[in-house]
């Protein structure tokens, strides 16, 4: 489908890297019926109703009003790419794609262009995906309208029955779907095709990725296409859900209407599961590419059959294994902040690997000191958790987490989206997931968790980590000759580090509360209210600002900022790094006398984050909390400004592991491609941020940076706060006036300076020679002067969304020369004002002018006629509709109030948004397209391959940047 993503549930993205910790955290028990007995099945929530008509088709239908009048429709088919036969590779995902493409009651087209018009936007609303085993259609549609919700089912059973599969246009998809296919290629594409046999020991999974074969996706017959429709997409295989603003009895009728006619096939395939046979011995596993922009270890311990088991029993052993599985998170993360640490980032987790299997896992992302620190680290700290369990206090602080988590889910269990519940219906279609909803799941984990002991969680990390035998191991990244182990290394390893002598871990003692006394109090010297807004304005004792925007979107959700202008602007050119880390690595050593580890335990059952911001031309702070934890974020907020710590051993860890990421990160040729667009568009100039190179950490010195930090936040001179969420004005006032209006606020500059950083003028063309695949990609940028206000802005941003409905039309379906891709960008008013539009235009090498050629004659037909009149409507509409969603959403409020004072317009704006969105013309646009598109003023970069199609690519490919090498 436009813009479907194939979704591979391997665990080679899973499985590298996991878990930033989750900061969950607790309200009364919410029921108080008699819990269910070990082996009791967990019951279904009573607001969804899941049924099943006689066809065998199951169905979910959930009323739930946010967002209000709208309704999320999926149809969901456990059918994917494992069920292909060996002509048909490939082809779930082609299916998937002409669903868009002609159906019993819509041609071609004609499904998306009307699905637009009542404000669905393709790829970010109307969307799907193919994976392994499921196939899974998207569709949200707006309730206000009958006709629109009866053509939504309507939509939903062609899906389901109804495709034509007429040869032209499969035909025409070829050219789409290969364009996508070779958008996926490159370094991880080549790695993966020698990962896979491995990782999934040799099962059908390794050979059924969904995106299939380019040799079957251009030469299958039709025939082949609808043998897997007609096999396959039938109702036994079927679910429809239903979540949102809906009748439940109006939904039932129609998923009896549209679906019960479905019939299944007189002798149906049976719907058989791939099995992952045991690893009979351990293996490694080594692959280098010279385009890999990262190096990574993946320990993988023996997948093991894991069923959903739907008893209270199997929810107390998820509760325990997300128990061990933070501390084990916590544990690792703590390894990073070595002054050398062993890796940039690196986890362990139990984590799934397709339906119903799942493995042990522990991935590293490595640094300059490579594979050996990390197996150490690693396999040691695994080791030391399995053989000596875990402590008290680490216990106690990761339960407070996770009820402080299910506190705040059930809080919001009338504010929940709708979305959120459907991707948990799916699961439980797909894979038995159980149903009890979060009233009953709070009151389980109320009753479960306070009774899990330390030597149950500790018996329980013993069974999950493996000792010894049938692992994976495998190496790969940009690996260089000379310095590339071998698989039987890799295993050594691995062995030398589990056997090495490991002492249990000692606990330190911490801090039950952030700050021990509060700061002498400020005041509140004025007051405003705004009753259009149902804004409060507070002026504080030392000057600074506060906007409350009290709501009741969510129930326990507080957002804050903070902003001023100042920024990087007021640093030369010597101090342009120091400027730029300087938040970055306040934020890596913590306040007061807390490291970030120690302020993660000490603030452990609070959902508190906050942080400060040094941006080009603002400056500011960010963050969050539950309605509780207000206190606690204004705590943390006042000891930012006032208490930044000085810690060498974490600024160096710090500084190598940012250098280390940097390292390869340009090897890949889309980032060395983005890099070069940038750097070409503004000539070079030194103060245009590129990507990181590792030499840029040398310019940055602890003492220089954290007197820069200093010297912008230890004054709270011109800031305006603003915080939108649950609380009370009344409540937070008292709490203002301690924290923030303690705040020093001595004299410093509070004014950003234009450094003249301008885009080259003139027309710019470069060619960038990069990478063994046959990809190119097309960059064209447009700039120039142009005056800010929200109604050119809003021209501009019409222009640009009408622009990508004709790409999408002409270059993608028409003539099939790209798969994604489009315009993005605006009117900016600071530093200075000015516009910047952008294409990028991914396709192959041989197609590179005639997108060029293509482009253009869109953006000059824009310029001779101006917009289609159906185009402007639909982005009209999308945008309506999405600003009345908006509307409910803390942070819509957040950043509408915060932009509108930077950039100096009237707040109560936000209310007439409606009103300016009708007032754009066809004749605004075809102004604004011959203003903003001058084809004597733009850079064209162009990415190519390094060679043309033919021998030397295959040579590149084969012996340059490919290298693999498997052992046991």
């Amino acid at each position: 489908m436009k813009f479907s993503t194939f979704r591979l549930a391997t665990a080679t993205a899973a499985a590298l890297l996991s878990a930033s910790l989750m900061i969950q955290t607790t309200l009364a028990a919410p029921l108080s019926s008699a819990l269910p007995a070990p082996g009791d099945i967990l019951p279904v929530a009573p607001h969804v109703k899941v049924g099943k008509l006689p066809n065998g088709l199951t169905y979910y239908i959930h009323r739930n009003a946010r967002p209000e009048k709208k309704v999320e429709l999926r149809l969901v088919v456990k059918a994917g790419s494992i069920l292909e036969d060996d002509d048909q590779q490939g082809l779930a995902h082609f299916t998937e794609h002409m669903a868009f493409n002609g159906s019993t009651n819509f041609k071609r087209h004609e499904l998306v262009s009307y699905l637009q018009s009542i404000g669905v936007k393709f790829g970010r609303d109307l969307n799907a995906y193919t994976s392994f085993d499921e196939t899974v259609y998207m569709l949200p549609i707006p309730t206000e309208s009958k006709e629109a919700v009866e053509k939504g089912f309507l939509v939903l059973q062609d899906w389901a029955g109804g495709l034509t599969f007429n040869e032209a246009d499969i035909d025409s998809e070829r050219g789409i779907v290969l364009e996508e296919l070779r958008l996926g290629k490159g370094a991880n594409d080549r790695m993966n095709q020698l990962l896979y046999p491995k990782l999934f020991n040799g099962s059908r999974y390794a050979q059924r990725l969904p995106i299939g074969k380019a040799d079957v996706l251009r030469t299958f017959k039709p025939e082949a296409l609808k043998r897997f429709y007609r096999d396959w997409y039938r109702p036994d295989l079927m679910a429809v859900i239903v979540v949102g603003d809906i009748d439940p009895a109006e939904a039932e009728r129609q998923i009896r209407a549209h679906f019960g006619q479905l019939k299944n096939p007189e002798n149906p395939r049976p719907r058989e599961y791939a099995v992952i046979p045991e690893r009979k011995t351990s293996e490694g596993l080594v692959v280098s590419d010279r385009e890999a922009p990262s190096d990574v270890l993946l320990i993988r311990y023996p997948i093991v059959p894991h069923p959903e088991d739907p008893t209270y029993a199997g929810y107390r052993r998820d509760l325990v294994e997300r128990l061990y599985g933070m501390m084990l998170s916590q544990r690792m993360m703590e390894l990073t902040q070595q002054a050398d640490p062993p890796f940039i980032q690196g986890g362990s987790n139990m984590g799934k690997v397709v339906r119903g299997y799942r493995s042990f896992s522990a991935s590293a992302l490595l640094g300059k000191g490579g594979p050996i620190p990390a197996i150490n680290a690693l396999v040691q700290e695994d080791e030391r958790a399995r053989r000596f369990g875990f402590t008290a206090s680490e216990l106690e602080r990761a339960k407070k987490t996770v009820l402080r988590n299910y506190e705040r889910m059930y809080a919001e269990r009338d504010k929940s989206d709708s979305g959120g519940f459907a991707a948990e219906y799916l699961r439980n279609f797909l894979e038995g997931e159980p149903l009890p909803g979060i009233e009953n799941e709070y009151a389980y984990a109320q009753a479960l968790v306070p009774g899990i002991t330390l030597d149950e969680v500790n018996a329980a990390v013993r069974a999950a980590i493996p000792s010894d035998d049938k692992k994976l191991v495998i190496l790969m990244g940009n690996l260089k000759e000379g310095v590339r182990p071998a698989p039987a290394e890799l295993l050594a390893a691995v062995d030398k580090a589990r056997d090495t002598a490991i002492t249990a871990r000692a606990e330190k003692t911490y801090a039950t509360k952030l700050l021990e006394q509060p700061p002498a109090a400020g005041s509140i010297v004025a007051e405003q209210r705004n009753a259009a807004l149902g804004v409060t304005e507070l002026t504080l004792s030392n000057g600074v600002k506060v906007m409350l925007k009290p709501t009741d979107f969510r129930n326990d959700q507080v957002l804050m900022s903070a902003v001023r202008f100042g920024g990087q602007s007021l640093y030369g050119d010597a101090d342009i790094y120091n400027a730029r880390y300087a938040s970055p690595l306040a934020a890596r050593m913590g306040v007061l006398d807390y490291s970030p580890t120690d302020l993660q335990k000490i603030l452990a059952g609070s959902s508190v984050t906050a942080g400060v911001s040094l941006g080009e031309v603002t400056e500011g702070v960010a963050g969050s909390a539950g309605s509780a934890d207000i206190e606690t974020l204004l705590q943390l907020t006042y000891a930012q400004f006032t208490r930044p710590r000085r810690d060498e051993v974490l600024f160096n860890s710090f500084i190598a592991r940012e250098r280390d990421a940097a390292r390869n990160a340009l090897m890949r040729p889309e980032a060395a491609f983005a890099d070069t667009v940038r750097a070409t568009v503004f000539g070079n100039h030194p103060r245009v941020a590129r990507a990181p190179r590792p030499e840029d950490f040398d310019k940055v010195g602890l003492d220089r940076a954290q007197q820069i930090y200093r010297e912008r936040f230890h004054s709270a001179k011109g800031l305006v706060f603003f915080f939108v969420g649950s609380f009370e004005v009344a409540k937070i006032k008292p709490l203002l006036a301690t924290y923030l209006a303690a705040l020093p606020a001595d004299d410093i500059p509070v004014d950003f300076r234009d450094l003249g950083v301008r885009p080259v003028r003139g027309v710019v063309r470069k060619d960038v020679r990069r990478g063994a695949e046959q990809k190119s990609s097309v960059s064209i940028t447009f700039t120039g002067p142009a005056q800010y206000s929200q109604a050119s802005q809003l021209r501009a941003q019409a222009l640009i969304e009408v622009l990508n409905l004709k790409l999408t039309e002409v270059l993608r379906e028409q003539q099939g020369l790209i798969y994604g891709g489009g315009a993005s960008g605006g009117i900016a008013k600071l530093p200075y004002e000015n516009y910047s539009i952008g294409l990028g235009l991914p396709c192959g090498p041989e197609n590179v002018d005639k997108v060029i050629a293509a482009a253009f004659a869109e953006i000059r037909k824009l310029q001779e006629h101006g917009p289609e009149a159906a185009d402007l409507a639909k982005v009209k509409q999308n945008w309506i509709t999405t600003y009345r969603r908006s509307l409910r959403e803390n942070g819509y409020w957040m950043s509408n109030l915060q932009g509108a004072y930077v950039n100096g317009v009237a707040p109560e704006s936000i209310l007439d948004f409606e009103a300016r969105v009708a007032a754009v013309g066809a004749a605004d646009l075809q102004a604004a397209a011959k203003q903003y598109f001058d084809f004597g003023n733009y850079v064209q970069v162009v990415l190519y391959p390094e060679a043309k199609a033919g021998k030397d690519v295959k040579e590149a490919k084969e012996g340059k940047d490919m290298a693999a090498a498997p052992g046991a």
